[in-house]
Protein backbone atom coordinates (compact mmCIF):
# COMPACT_ATOMS: atom_id res chain seq x y z
CA UNK A 1 0.00 0.00 0.00
CA UNK A 2 2.60 2.23 0.76
CA UNK A 3 4.56 1.83 -2.19
CA UNK A 4 1.49 2.01 -4.17
CA UNK A 5 1.08 5.54 -2.57
CA UNK A 6 4.13 6.74 -3.46
CA UNK A 7 4.20 5.53 -7.35
CA UNK A 8 1.11 8.02 -7.48
CA UNK A 9 2.05 10.99 -5.62
CA UNK A 10 5.43 10.41 -7.82
CA UNK A 11 3.44 10.65 -10.52
CA UNK A 12 1.56 13.83 -9.52
CA UNK A 13 4.33 15.50 -8.67
CA UNK A 14 6.02 14.77 -12.11
CA UNK A 15 4.55 17.51 -14.39
CA UNK A 16 5.41 20.08 -11.69
CA UNK A 17 9.16 19.69 -11.52
CA UNK A 18 11.82 21.51 -13.64
CA UNK A 19 13.70 19.94 -15.91
CA UNK A 20 17.45 20.75 -14.76
CA UNK A 21 18.90 22.76 -17.96
CA UNK A 22 15.19 23.64 -19.04
CA UNK A 23 14.82 27.35 -20.56
CA UNK A 24 11.55 28.33 -18.78
CA UNK A 25 9.14 30.83 -19.93
CA UNK A 26 6.58 31.14 -16.95
CA UNK A 27 3.64 32.56 -19.47
CA UNK A 28 4.35 29.70 -21.96
CA UNK A 29 5.38 26.54 -20.12
CA UNK A 30 3.29 26.71 -16.49
CA UNK A 31 -0.59 27.38 -16.05
CA UNK A 32 -1.26 29.38 -13.15
CA UNK A 33 -4.74 28.37 -13.27
CA UNK A 34 -3.92 24.12 -14.11
CA UNK A 35 -4.97 20.87 -12.23
CA UNK A 36 -5.21 17.54 -12.50
CA UNK A 37 -7.54 16.40 -15.40
CA UNK A 38 -8.84 13.59 -11.98
CA UNK A 39 -9.09 16.75 -9.72
CA UNK A 40 -12.48 18.32 -10.96
CA UNK A 41 -13.59 19.59 -7.70
CA UNK A 42 -12.18 20.80 -4.38
CA UNK A 43 -13.29 17.81 -2.56
CA UNK A 44 -11.94 15.21 -5.02
CA UNK A 45 -8.40 17.16 -3.55
CA UNK A 46 -9.32 16.45 -0.11
CA UNK A 47 -8.37 12.71 0.34
CA UNK A 48 -4.94 13.39 -1.65
CA UNK A 49 -3.98 16.06 1.19
CA UNK A 50 -5.58 14.17 4.04
CA UNK A 51 -2.88 11.28 2.36
CA UNK A 52 -0.05 13.32 2.17
CA UNK A 53 -0.50 14.85 5.32
CA UNK A 54 -0.82 11.80 7.05
CA UNK A 55 2.41 10.38 5.40
CA UNK A 56 4.29 13.32 6.13
CA UNK A 57 3.51 12.99 10.24
CA UNK A 58 4.78 9.26 9.55
CA UNK A 59 8.09 10.00 7.59
CA UNK A 60 8.67 13.12 10.08
CA UNK A 61 8.41 10.57 13.23
CA UNK A 62 11.20 8.68 11.42
CA UNK A 63 13.67 11.50 10.16
CA UNK A 64 13.35 13.00 13.76
CA UNK A 65 13.91 9.21 15.07
CA UNK A 66 16.97 8.57 12.79
CA UNK A 67 18.24 11.89 12.91
CA UNK A 68 20.28 11.96 9.53
CA UNK A 69 19.01 14.10 7.29
CA UNK A 70 17.80 17.18 7.52
CA UNK A 71 15.08 19.12 5.50
CA UNK A 72 15.07 22.63 3.92
CA UNK A 73 11.88 23.68 1.86
CA UNK A 74 12.39 27.22 0.29
CA UNK A 75 8.68 28.62 -0.79
CA UNK A 76 8.58 31.85 -3.22
CA UNK A 77 5.83 33.43 -5.03
CA UNK A 78 4.49 37.15 -5.41
CA UNK A 79 2.47 38.85 -2.95
CA UNK A 80 -0.48 36.98 -1.83
CA UNK A 81 0.57 33.77 -3.76
CA UNK A 82 -0.75 32.28 -0.15
CA UNK A 83 2.77 30.70 1.45
CA UNK A 84 1.49 31.21 4.81
CA UNK A 85 -1.66 29.05 3.68
CA UNK A 86 0.37 26.45 2.25
CA UNK A 87 2.09 25.92 5.48
CA UNK A 88 -0.38 26.12 8.00
CA UNK A 89 -2.38 23.41 6.09
CA UNK A 90 0.47 21.12 4.94
CA UNK A 91 1.85 21.26 8.15
CA UNK A 92 -1.13 20.44 10.10
CA UNK A 93 -0.42 16.97 11.19
CA UNK A 94 3.16 16.92 12.00
CA UNK A 95 4.84 17.65 15.30
CA UNK A 96 5.22 21.47 15.47
CA UNK A 97 8.85 20.61 17.41
CA UNK A 98 10.49 19.51 14.33
CA UNK A 99 9.37 22.21 11.87
CA UNK A 100 11.03 25.56 12.17
CA UNK A 101 9.52 28.26 9.80
CA UNK A 102 11.89 31.17 9.02
CA UNK A 103 10.73 34.70 7.70
CA UNK A 104 13.09 37.02 5.97
CA UNK A 105 12.36 40.54 5.59
CA UNK A 106 14.53 43.24 4.92
CA UNK A 107 18.43 42.69 5.98
CA UNK A 108 19.26 44.33 9.17
CA UNK A 109 22.22 45.99 9.35
CA UNK A 110 24.36 42.87 11.18
CA UNK A 111 23.06 40.73 8.16
CA UNK A 112 24.04 43.48 5.58
CA UNK A 113 27.76 43.50 7.08
CA UNK A 114 27.95 39.47 6.08
CA UNK A 115 28.14 38.01 2.89
CA UNK A 116 24.12 37.69 1.21
CA UNK A 117 23.81 33.96 2.09
CA UNK A 118 24.96 34.55 5.50
CA UNK A 119 21.76 35.25 7.45
CA UNK A 120 20.25 32.43 5.67
CA UNK A 121 22.83 29.86 6.78
CA UNK A 122 21.81 30.94 10.26
CA UNK A 123 18.47 29.72 9.89
CA UNK A 124 19.25 25.93 8.53
CA UNK A 125 16.96 22.86 10.02
CA UNK A 126 19.03 20.74 12.15
CA UNK A 127 19.17 16.72 11.38
CA UNK A 128 15.91 15.57 12.00
CA UNK A 129 13.95 18.69 11.54
CA UNK A 130 12.19 20.48 8.49
CA UNK A 131 13.09 24.28 7.76
CA UNK A 132 10.69 26.09 6.19
CA UNK A 133 12.10 29.64 4.18
CA UNK A 134 9.27 31.58 3.93
CA UNK A 135 10.73 33.27 1.36
CA UNK A 136 14.94 32.49 0.64
CA UNK A 137 18.22 33.39 -0.44
CA UNK A 138 16.17 33.46 -3.72
CA UNK A 139 15.14 36.61 -2.45
CA UNK A 140 18.61 37.86 -3.69
CA UNK A 141 17.95 37.14 -7.50
CA UNK A 142 14.77 38.18 -7.85
CA UNK A 143 13.45 41.12 -5.12
CA UNK A 144 17.28 42.34 -5.58
CA UNK A 145 17.52 42.00 -9.15
CA UNK A 146 14.28 43.69 -10.33
CA UNK A 147 15.48 46.69 -7.61
CA UNK A 148 19.17 46.46 -8.40
CA UNK A 149 19.24 49.57 -5.62
CA UNK A 150 19.25 46.80 -3.00
CA UNK A 151 22.51 45.48 -4.42
CA UNK A 152 24.26 48.97 -3.49
CA UNK A 153 23.17 48.55 -0.27
CA UNK A 154 25.08 45.48 0.36
CA UNK A 155 28.48 47.53 0.41
CA UNK A 156 30.02 45.46 -2.54
CA UNK A 157 33.01 46.17 -3.69
CA UNK A 158 32.74 47.18 -7.09
CA UNK A 159 34.25 44.44 -8.86
CA UNK A 160 31.27 42.40 -7.36
CA UNK A 161 28.54 44.74 -9.02
CA UNK A 162 29.41 44.05 -12.71
CA UNK A 163 27.25 42.90 -15.05
CA UNK A 164 27.80 38.75 -14.60
CA UNK A 165 26.79 39.23 -11.39
CA UNK A 166 23.28 37.72 -11.02
CA UNK A 167 24.74 34.41 -13.03
CA UNK A 168 27.28 34.15 -10.44
CA UNK A 169 24.86 34.41 -7.68
CA UNK A 170 22.86 31.93 -9.44
CA UNK A 171 26.06 29.55 -9.69
CA UNK A 172 27.28 30.01 -6.27
CA UNK A 173 23.54 29.37 -4.69
CA UNK A 174 23.87 25.82 -6.87
CA UNK A 175 26.84 24.98 -5.14
CA UNK A 176 26.11 26.00 -1.92
CA UNK A 177 22.77 23.73 -2.13
CA UNK A 178 25.24 21.09 -3.18
CA UNK A 179 26.84 21.00 -0.50
CA UNK A 180 24.37 21.07 2.00
CA UNK A 181 22.94 18.07 -0.02
CA UNK A 182 26.47 16.30 -0.05
CA UNK A 183 26.27 17.20 4.00
CA UNK A 184 22.98 15.27 4.34
CA UNK A 185 20.45 18.33 3.77
CA UNK A 186 17.95 17.77 1.35
CA UNK A 187 16.38 21.05 -0.55
CA UNK A 188 13.05 21.26 -1.95
CA UNK A 189 12.48 24.22 -3.60
CA UNK A 190 8.30 25.35 -4.54
CA UNK A 191 7.63 28.40 -6.83
CA UNK A 192 3.83 29.03 -5.78
CA UNK A 193 2.69 30.68 -9.77
CA UNK A 194 0.47 32.69 -9.51
CA UNK A 195 -1.62 34.80 -12.21
CA UNK A 196 -1.61 38.33 -12.55
CA UNK A 197 -6.04 38.56 -12.03
CA UNK A 198 -5.79 36.27 -9.63
CA UNK A 199 -3.88 38.48 -7.46
CA UNK A 200 -5.75 41.73 -8.59
CA UNK A 201 -9.00 39.78 -6.99
CA UNK A 202 -6.79 38.64 -3.86
CA UNK A 203 -5.71 41.82 -3.03
CA UNK A 204 -9.32 43.46 -3.63
CA UNK A 205 -10.30 41.24 -0.79
CA UNK A 206 -7.28 42.35 1.45
CA UNK A 207 -8.88 45.72 0.84
CA UNK A 208 -12.76 44.71 1.20
CA UNK A 209 -12.81 42.45 3.82
CA UNK A 210 -12.20 44.63 7.33
CA UNK A 211 -10.61 41.17 9.00
CA UNK A 212 -7.93 41.08 6.22
CA UNK A 213 -6.85 44.72 5.76
CA UNK A 214 -3.64 44.08 7.87
CA UNK A 215 -2.81 41.72 5.23
CA UNK A 216 -2.42 44.71 2.56
CA UNK A 217 0.14 47.66 2.52
CA UNK A 218 0.86 49.90 0.05
CA UNK A 219 4.14 48.77 -1.26
CA UNK A 220 2.01 45.29 -2.33
CA UNK A 221 0.47 47.55 -5.35
CA UNK A 222 3.83 49.22 -5.91
CA UNK A 223 5.34 45.96 -6.26
CA UNK A 224 2.98 44.46 -9.05
CA UNK A 225 3.62 47.59 -10.90
CA UNK A 226 6.84 45.56 -11.94
CA UNK A 227 4.78 42.30 -12.61
CA UNK A 228 6.73 42.11 -16.32
CA UNK A 229 10.25 42.17 -14.87
CA UNK A 230 9.63 39.73 -11.80
CA UNK A 231 7.89 36.93 -14.40
CA UNK A 232 11.55 37.77 -16.21
CA UNK A 233 13.26 37.14 -13.22
CA UNK A 234 11.26 33.96 -12.44
CA UNK A 235 12.14 32.65 -15.24
CA UNK A 236 16.04 33.25 -15.29
CA UNK A 237 16.06 31.77 -12.12
CA UNK A 238 13.83 28.59 -12.33
CA UNK A 239 16.45 27.89 -15.48
CA UNK A 240 19.46 28.33 -14.03
CA UNK A 241 18.69 27.23 -10.40
CA UNK A 242 16.67 23.94 -10.88
CA UNK A 243 19.31 21.04 -10.50
CA UNK A 244 19.17 17.32 -9.91
CA UNK A 245 20.25 17.95 -6.42
CA UNK A 246 17.94 20.74 -5.56
CA UNK A 247 14.74 20.98 -8.46
CA UNK A 248 12.27 23.55 -8.28
CA UNK A 249 8.72 22.72 -8.50
CA UNK A 250 6.28 25.12 -10.41
CA UNK A 251 3.11 24.96 -7.96
CA UNK A 252 -0.05 26.12 -9.94
CA UNK A 253 -1.39 28.95 -7.15
CA UNK A 254 -5.02 29.94 -8.97
CA UNK A 255 -6.73 27.59 -6.50
CA UNK A 256 -5.82 27.67 -2.97
CA UNK A 257 -6.65 24.08 -2.44
CA UNK A 258 -5.12 23.02 -5.53
CA UNK A 259 -2.11 24.71 -4.03
CA UNK A 260 -2.19 22.90 -0.95
CA UNK A 261 -2.28 19.14 -2.87
CA UNK A 262 0.68 19.80 -4.82
CA UNK A 263 2.89 21.33 -1.93
CA UNK A 264 1.91 18.46 0.36
CA UNK A 265 2.53 15.88 -2.40
CA UNK A 266 5.76 17.57 -3.38
CA UNK A 267 7.15 17.38 0.51
CA UNK A 268 5.70 13.45 1.09
CA UNK A 269 7.67 12.71 -2.43
CA UNK A 270 10.73 14.60 -1.07
CA UNK A 271 10.89 12.66 2.23
CA UNK A 272 9.99 9.33 1.01
CA UNK A 273 13.08 9.77 -1.32
CA UNK A 274 14.95 9.97 1.66
CA UNK A 275 12.78 6.61 3.40
CA UNK A 276 14.16 8.03 6.94
CA UNK A 277 14.12 4.75 9.09
CA UNK A 278 13.55 4.21 13.02
CA UNK A 279 16.59 3.28 14.48
CA UNK A 280 17.28 -0.58 15.26
CA UNK A 281 17.87 -1.42 19.15
CA UNK A 282 21.61 -2.77 19.95
CA UNK A 283 21.66 -6.64 21.27
CA UNK A 284 22.66 -4.52 25.03
CA UNK A 285 19.74 -1.49 23.99
CA UNK A 286 17.83 -4.76 23.87
CA UNK A 287 18.55 -6.09 27.54
CA UNK A 288 18.52 -2.37 29.64
CA UNK A 289 14.69 -2.58 27.95
CA UNK A 290 13.79 -5.71 29.19
CA UNK A 291 15.31 -5.07 32.65
CA UNK A 292 13.28 -1.84 32.68
CA UNK A 293 10.88 -4.03 32.35
CA UNK A 294 11.17 -5.92 34.38
CA UNK A 295 11.28 -3.39 37.00
CA UNK A 296 8.76 -1.43 36.01
CA UNK A 297 6.18 -4.18 36.35
CA UNK A 298 7.55 -5.09 39.64
CA UNK A 299 6.24 -1.55 40.61
CA UNK A 300 2.09 -2.13 39.41
CA UNK A 301 -0.70 -1.31 42.17
CA UNK A 302 -2.22 -4.27 43.60
CA UNK A 303 -5.58 -5.11 40.99
CA UNK A 304 -3.70 -3.05 38.16
CA UNK A 305 -2.88 -5.18 35.79
CA UNK A 306 1.42 -5.25 35.30
CA UNK A 307 1.58 -4.15 31.81
CA UNK A 308 -1.81 -2.38 31.01
CA UNK A 309 0.00 -1.98 26.98
CA UNK A 310 0.08 -5.16 26.51
CA UNK A 311 -3.23 -6.38 28.07
CA UNK A 312 -5.04 -3.87 25.73
CA UNK A 313 -2.91 -5.38 22.61
CA UNK A 314 -3.81 -8.92 23.10
CA UNK A 315 -7.77 -7.96 23.94
CA UNK A 316 -7.38 -6.67 20.78
CA UNK A 317 -5.77 -9.22 18.55
CA UNK A 318 -8.30 -11.61 20.42
CA UNK A 319 -11.14 -9.39 18.78
CA UNK A 320 -9.91 -9.03 16.12
CA UNK A 321 -9.36 -12.84 15.33
CA UNK A 322 -12.80 -13.32 16.99
CA UNK A 323 -14.35 -11.15 13.94
CA UNK A 324 -12.57 -12.60 11.50
CA UNK A 325 -13.62 -15.78 12.37
CA UNK A 326 -17.03 -14.69 12.64
CA UNK A 327 -16.93 -13.19 9.27
CA UNK A 328 -15.96 -16.40 7.41
CA UNK A 329 -18.35 -18.04 9.06
CA UNK A 330 -21.20 -15.35 8.07
CA UNK A 331 -19.69 -15.98 4.18
CA UNK A 332 -19.58 -19.60 4.37
CA UNK A 333 -23.06 -19.57 5.47
CA UNK A 334 -24.34 -16.98 2.78
CA UNK A 335 -22.57 -19.54 0.62
CA UNK A 336 -24.27 -22.59 2.10
CA UNK A 337 -28.11 -20.47 1.14
CA UNK A 338 -26.90 -19.62 -1.88
CA UNK A 339 -26.83 -23.49 -2.81
CA UNK A 340 -29.39 -24.85 -1.27
CA UNK A 341 -31.32 -22.06 -2.89
CA UNK A 342 -30.07 -23.63 -6.29
CA UNK A 343 -30.75 -27.47 -5.81
CA UNK A 344 -33.73 -25.85 -5.16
Amino acid sequence: MADERAERIAEFVKPLRVAPGLKVNLARDFDPSAKASALKKKKDGEEILRVGTELLADYQRRLAAQNTWGVLVCLQALDAGGKDGTIRHVMSGVNPQGVHVANFRVPSSEEIDHDYLWRYAQRLPRRGEIGIFNRSHYEEVLVVRVHPDNLDRQRLPKEAKGEDVWERRYREINNWERYLTDNGFRVVKMFLNLSREEQRVRFLKRIDVPECNWKFSASDARERAHWDDYQRAFSRMLSSTSTEWAPWYVIPADRKWYARVCASAVLAHTLIGLDPRYPKVSEQGRRDLAEARRELLKQAPPGVPPDPYATAAAAKDGKDAKDGKDGKRARSGKGERAKRGRSR
